[in-house]
């Protein structure tokens, strides 16, 4: 397989970045002009913030980009050690061959509050010599005076189509025949996240010659979509006992977990809900309940007993959907 596809196919310039067109026209203007203010990326992971960082990096410092560019994980190095060393030592030094240097910092909302502090005081200290690209799941989670010194993009999940059109490209490249059913079972599953449709998508290719639906569904360890969506018809037509046993099926011999069982429910729920199989009333009152179970779950009641009193609040709702 030659080593992970996400690093094999990860775009190297902005134009391959896919998704996030709102974003690229933006940062492609710093590249004509040559320079850029400090950054923030924030959004879900998986949809090319750290791609979209090294792109931009690698088109605005040329050749000389390894050189002038430090890329940090701040789950690994989230201290105020880090700031004051590290990016210290390399912020003060002038940049060769590129007009400044730039410092990349990942997952930036991992890092203390302490450390986000002594951060701010070095992207204030070093305007000069250098421009910080912060990346973060989530930007509540930085203090205000990192924000306000960075002009914020917002990422967003990677679209269906966009995604199945990516790993078409992926699977002619690696001489695989993929069905669309197969595709279309990979996109369900990644929820918009771009890696996870490419690491589905080559884990399933060791599984036969083609891949199929039934190769996704065997590697990505969730529930069948269509035993899901049984699940809740039975309930909502008032046959609870049916529904029961068929969760029973797909929690003990399938071995799903409660915590993604009820993240596929409310996904369904949410389908049905779009395709017009539920009214709204049933709909709000499905995902009150769906949620007070996911948070009783989450914090360690157990999940059968759970899910089979989520059920409970399914039954006798037929007549309104």
């Amino acid at each position: 397989m030659n080593g992970p596809w996400v690093e094999k196919y990860r775009p190297q310039n902005l134009d391959d970045v896919v998704g996030q067109d709102h974003i690229i026209q933006r940062l492609k203007r710093y590249i004509k002009e040559g320079s850029m203010p400090n950054l923030m990326f924030t959004g879900p992971a998986g949809v090319g913030k750290t791609t979209t960082a090294l792109a931009l990096g690698k088109a605005l410092l040329g050749e000389y980009w390894r050189q002038n560019f430090l890329e940090l994980n701040a789950s690994d190095a989230r201290g105020i050690d880090t700031v004051r060393h590290n990016i210290k030592n390399f912020c003060r030094l002038k940049a060769v061959g590129s007009p400044f240097r730039i410092v990349f910092l990942d997952e930036v909302d991992n890092m203390t509050k302490d450390a986000q502090h002594a951060l701010r005081r070095e992207m204030e200290m070093y305007t000069k010599t250098a421009s910080f690209i912060l990346s973060c799941n989530y930007s509540s989670k930085i203090i205000d005076p990192i924000q306000s010194r960075c002009a914020i993009f917002r990422f967003t999940p990677v679209k269906g189509h966009q995604i199945i059109k990516r790993l078409e490209v992926i699977a002619e490249a690696e001489k695989i025949k993929v069905t669309l059913n197969a595709l279309e079972s990979i996109v369900y599953f990644a929820e918009g996240d771009m890696r996870r449709a490419v690491n589905i998508l080559q884990t399933s290719s060791s599984v036969g010659e083609e891949i199929t639906e039934e190769n996704v569904q065997e590697v990505v360890s969730k529930a069948k979509p269509q035993d899901v969506r049984k699940i809740i018809n039975k309930a909502l037509d008032g046959d609870f006992l049916d529904a029961r046993d068929l969760l029973r099926e797909v929690m003990v011999v399938q071995g799903i977990s409660g915590e993604d069982l009820v993240t596929q429910i409310y996904q369904e729920v949410s389908r049905m809900a779009r395709e017009g199989l539920l009214g709204k009333e049933v709909y709000v009152d499905l995902i009150e309940n769906i949620g007070t179970y996911d948070y009783r779950i989450r914090e360690g009641s157990n999940p059968r007993i759970q899910l089979e009193a989520l059920l409970t609040k399914f039954l006798f709702k037929a007549n309104a959907k």
